[in-house]
C-alpha cells in the first residue's frame, strides 16, 4: 500500500460562482447542463490547486456536494434534507451557530451512485493519485429521529442496516471503477471523546462504550474485502464555518478503534490542545499509517515548517517516523459556507503541508 506522506482530508473552499450556481440549480433558474459545467470547472481548479501545492494525493474538493455528507443525502431517496435535529457548533470566542441536519422519513431507495461521478471525473483529470470520501454509517445515525423516522424504520438499527448495505454497494462500485483510496469520515467517533457529549448519550439511553463497538462493526462491514484499496479513517471534532462541537483526547476510543478496525490509515485531528496528546497513538498497530492533522483549516494563521517538523518529531517518539504522514486537520469547507479563511491562506496551508512532508521524508 502506498504511504502518501502529504495528504488532504477532502473539502476545499467553494468558489463564489459555484455557491451561486447551486442556489440557481436548486431553485430551477439554472439547468443541469450549465450547473454541471460550473461544477466541472470548480473541480478542475481544485485539482490544479492541490497538484500545484505538491500534495501526494488529491480529492475533487467535494465541489459536487452541499456538505461533506451530501453524497449520501442526494444519492438516496428517503431523507428530508433540513428536517433533522439541530447541532450546536461553537468556537473559543463563545460564538455559536446551529446547523440543521437531514432526517430519514421514508425507506431509503437507491437513486444513483454516491460518488461514481466524482471519482470518474477526478480520475480522468488528475495527474496525482486520488481518493474519494464517504461518511461512516455511525455518522448517518444522526439522521434518525425516533419520532420523525419511525414510520420508515421502527428502529435506528434497521435504518443503519440499510445505510451499511448502500455504502458497501458504493465501495464495491468505486473499487470496480479503479479507486484505490477511500476515506471514511467519522466525526461521530470524536463525539465519544467529549465527556459532555458522552453524558448526553447516556441521558438519551445510549451507552457510549457500546456505541464505539457498533461504529467499529459497521465500518468493518463497509470495508469488506478489497485488498487493492487503501481505507482511511478520518476523525475530527466537528468542522463548520471554523467552529467545532467536541473536545477531548483519543484515549477513550483509541485502543479499540486503532486495533479493531480494518483501516490502514488514520487521519487524526491534532491542530490544537482540544485534540490531546500523541500518547494514545501507542495503540496503533505496526502495519498502520498515522496521518497527523497538524495544520488547522479553521484559523488563518499559517503554520511554519519548523513548528510542524518539531511536532512530527514529537509524534515520532510514539510512532516511528516511517509510519507517519502529514495533512490538514480537516476539510476547509465541510459545508458550502466554508471555514473563515481566504483562498490564499488555504493555498499556503496546502503548500506548507507538502513542503514539510518533502523536508521530513524526502
Amino acid at each position: 500500500m502506498p504511504i502518501y506522506r502529504s495528504d488532504v482530508v477532502g473539502s476545499l473552499l467553494r468558489p463564489a460562482y459555484l455557491v451561486e450556481a447551486r442556489r440557481g440549480a436548486e431553485s430551477g433558474r439554472l439547468g443541469p447542463a450549465e450547473f454541471k459545467r460550473l461544477e466541472d470547472r470548480a473541480v478542475d481548479e481544485a485539482i490544479d490547486l492541490q497538484e500545484a501545492a505538491g500534495l501526494a494525493v488529491v480529492t475533487d474538493g467535494e465541489m459536487r456536494r452541499y456538505a461533506f455528507f451530501g453524497h449520501l443525502i442526494e444519492a438516496l431517496d428517503g431523507f428530508d434534507k433540513l428536517g433533522g435535529w439541530a447541532i450546536p457548533f461553537r468556537n473559543e470566542q463563545g460564538e455559536q451557530l446551529v446547523f440543521k441536519r437531514p432526517v430519514v422519513i421514508e425507506r431509503l431507495r437507491w437513486r444513483r451512485s454516491m460518488c461514481a461521478e466524482e471519482f470518474v471525473y477526478l480520475r480522468a483529470r488528475a495527474r496525482h493519485p486520488v481518493k474519494t470520501t464517504l461518511i461512516s454509517a455511525q455518522q448517518a445515525a444522526a439522521y434518525y429521529d425516533p419520532d420523525k423516522s419511525r414510520a420508515a424504520y421502527a428502529t435506528r438499527d434497521a435504518y443503519l442496516a440499510d445505510v451499511v448495505d448502500f455504502t458497501r454497494r458504493e465501495v464495491e462500485e468505486l473499487a470496480r471503477l479503479g479507486c484505490t483510496y477511500i476515506q471514511i469520515d467519522a466525526p461521530q467517533y470524536a463525539a465519544l471523546l467529549d465527556p459532555s457529549i458522552r453524558e448526553g448519550y447516556r441521558q438519551r439511553g445510549s451507552d457510549p462504550e457500546r456505541l464505539i463497538d457498533t461504529c467499529i462493526e459497521m465500518d468493518n462491514a463497509v470495508i469488506g474485502d478489497h485488498p487493492r484499496v487503501t481505507f482511511g479513517l478520518h476523525i475530527c471534532r466537528g468542522n463548520n464555518q471554523s467552529m467545532f462541537y467536541a473536545s477531548g483526547g483519543y484515549e477513550p476510543i483509541g485502543e479499540r478503534v486503532f486495533r479493531r478496525t480494518r483501516f490502514q490509515r488514520f487521519l487524526l485531528e491534532y491542530d490544537d490542545e482540544r485534540s490531546g496528546s500523541f500518547e494514545p497513538l501507542r495503540a496503533v498497530p505496526d502495519d498502520r499509517i498515522v496521518v497527523l492533522g497538524l495544520v488547522t483549516t479553521k484559523k488563518p494563521r499559517l503554520e511554519t515548517m519548523a513548528e510542524l517538523t518539531e511536532r512530527i518529531e514529537a509524534a515520532a517518539k510514539i510512532v516511528p517516523l516511517g509510519r507517519l504522514a502529514l495533512s490538514p486537520q480537516c476539510g476547509f469547507a465541510s459545508t458550502m459556507e466554508g471555514n473563515r479563511i481566504s483562498t490564499e491562506i488555504q493555498q499556503q496551508k496546502l503548500e506548507v503541508v507538502a513542503a514539510t512532508a518533502r523536508a521530513v521524508w524526502g
